[in-house]
Parts: structure tokens; C-alpha cells; sequence
């Protein structure tokens, strides 16, 4: 690029909220300025004075300030939309906090996950195994067996009847 000296003279034309917009366009998905990006959206997220436009020094402090919007830069498809991106961690970084399951991103970490799911298989397995111990539930397996039986039974007879007419059709 030629003309950078132009391109710096319009982005120091620029207030501070609207540069601010431009260089999170520009730094979005781009691995290599994430620090840059997750900065940019810590400001805008925080609403600090130096990145809203039209605040100065003689405005009072009682005034109450909001989170700043992510200003909407130049209108085009693919822009800033109302949801900032989420910016990913710097190669290298673990996200894992050693206590609560949680990674610094509110994201479950696989072994919490683990182990829930292991707490409520075990708690499944124990209520199954104290279940078939009551009367009921010794009622419950006797049933089971019973009808085991008989299906066995009655799927050996129908064996049994095939069997028989196999041997009937065949003499002649």
C-alpha cells in the first residue's frame, strides 16, 4: 500500500468509538491480533469514557453510563453485528480453572462433564439395584421370570409345530 500515509491521516480523523469499530472489523477472526480484538471489546463492553464520543471532561459523574454499542462501521453485509465476537484464547493458553468446572469462558470443562455423568449413571445403578431388593421389586423380577418361561415355552412349541408339519408334508 502506497498511500498509508492517507489512510492513518483518516483513521486520526476518526472520534475514538468509531476507530474503535473499524479495528474490531479489522481485527475479527484474525488469530494473530486476538489480544487486540478481545482488548477492543473489553473496551467497548466497559463503556469507557475515552472510547464514547461527545464525552468531556466537565461531564459529571453521576451521569450514568451504559455498556457501549458496537458501532455499525460502514453498513456492508459480513459488518459488526449486535453480538460481539467472542474472542478465542491466544494459542498456547489453557482455559482450564483449576476449581468450580468451568473454564475462564463459562464453558463446562470435559471432566466436570465426565463426572456428572458418572455421578448420575452410579445414582441410576444403586436406585436400580435398591429397587429389585424391595417386595415390590422382587414381585416385579418374579413377574419377569414367569413370562420368560412361558415365552420360552410357547416359542418351543411353535418350533415344534413347524417342525411337525415339516416332517408331515414331506410323506406322501
Amino acid at each position: 500500500m502506497s498511500d498509508n500515509s492517507e489512510i492513518a491521516g483518516r483513521l486520526a480523523a476518526l472520534s475514538d468509538a468509531e476507530l474503535a469499530g473499524v479495528l474490531l472489523v479489522a481485527t475479527a477472526e484474525r488469530s494473530g491480533f486476538a489480544a487486540v480484538h478481545a482488548a477492543l471489546l473489553g473496551l467497548v463492553e466497559a463503556g469507557d469514557p475515552g472510547a464514547v464520543a461527545d464525552v468531556s471532561p466537565d461531564t459529571s459523574g453521576a451521569a450514568a453510563y451504559g455498556p457501549a454499542a458496537v458501532p455499525d462501521v460502514s453498513g456492508q453485509v459480513g459488518d459488526v453485528t449486535g453480538v460481539p465476537v467472542v474472542p478465542a484464547p491466544p494459542p498456547g493458553n489453557s482455559t482450564h480453572v483449576p476449581g468450580g468446572g468451568y473454564s475462564s469462558a463459562g464453558v463446562p470443562t470435559f471432566e466436570s462433564v465426565r463426572d456428572k455423568v458418572e455421578q448420575r449413571f452410579g445414582t441410576a445403578q444403586g436406585m436400580g439395584e435398591l429397587d429389585r431388593e424391595t417386595p415390590a421389586g422382587r414381585g416385579v423380577d418374579e413377574q419377569w421370570e414367569a413370562r420368560e418361561q412361558a415365552a420360552r415355552a410357547r416359542l418351543d412349541r411353535i418350533r415344534k409345530s413347524l417342525h411337525d408339519n415339516e416332517f408331515e408334508t414331506r410323506e406322501p
